[in-house]
């Protein structure tokens, strides 16, 4: 993967697999701490604790189509060679919070990569899940909820004139 934006839809993608309804999306760029972390957190199945200590090896998955799970050891290598780290939590029920941390301005950083196509097919491919996308850098911060649009463009279909509800 050349780029940490195809990263983060391999691993939503897992979430999503993992039958999540909210699929949380944190990136913060904070050049003052030269770090780049990428925090996702669902409420999926989850994992026990016993899984949680394989899912990095690039030989184990829990996928029955293949003998390989690449996606989150691929992650943690790409942190690792940017001077970062990747943390797994997970609570079976309850979901799963993988974050990976990032050199900044390391130059084995993957750049982060196109996050609006990222972002636009995951939303358009999975319209039953409620997506929250949260980017920071500096003082400037932007916050998506698909939830909250969704709640929006139905209260003003309500006030548009001649459509049936």
């Amino acid at each position: 993967m050349e780029d940490l934006s195809l990263h983060i839809l391999d691993i939503v993608e897992n979430s999503i697999r993992a039958k999540a309804s909210r699929i949380e999306i944190k990136v913060v760029e904070d050049t003052a701490k030269d770090l780049l972390t990428i925090e996702i957190a669902d409420n999926g199945q989850g994992i026990d604790a016993e899984t949680v200590k394989k899912v990095l090896n690039p030989f184990f998955t829990t996928k029955m189509t293949r003998k390989v799970g690449l996606g989150l050891s691929l992650l943690s290598q790409a942190a690792r060679e940017s001077g970062g780290d990747v943390e797994i939590e997970s609570k079976v029920g309850r979901g799963t919070r993988v974050k990976a941390t990032f050199g900044y301005s390391h130059i084995d950083r993957k750049p982060l990569g196109n996050m609006e196509a990222t972002l636009t097919t995951l939303i358009v491919g999975n319209p039953e899940v409620d997506f929250i996308y949260q980017h920071k850098r500096g003082e400037l911060e932007y916050r998506l909820d698909t939830k909250e649009i969704r709640a929006s463009i139905k209260g003003e279909d309500k006030s548009i004139e001649g459509v049936e509800q």
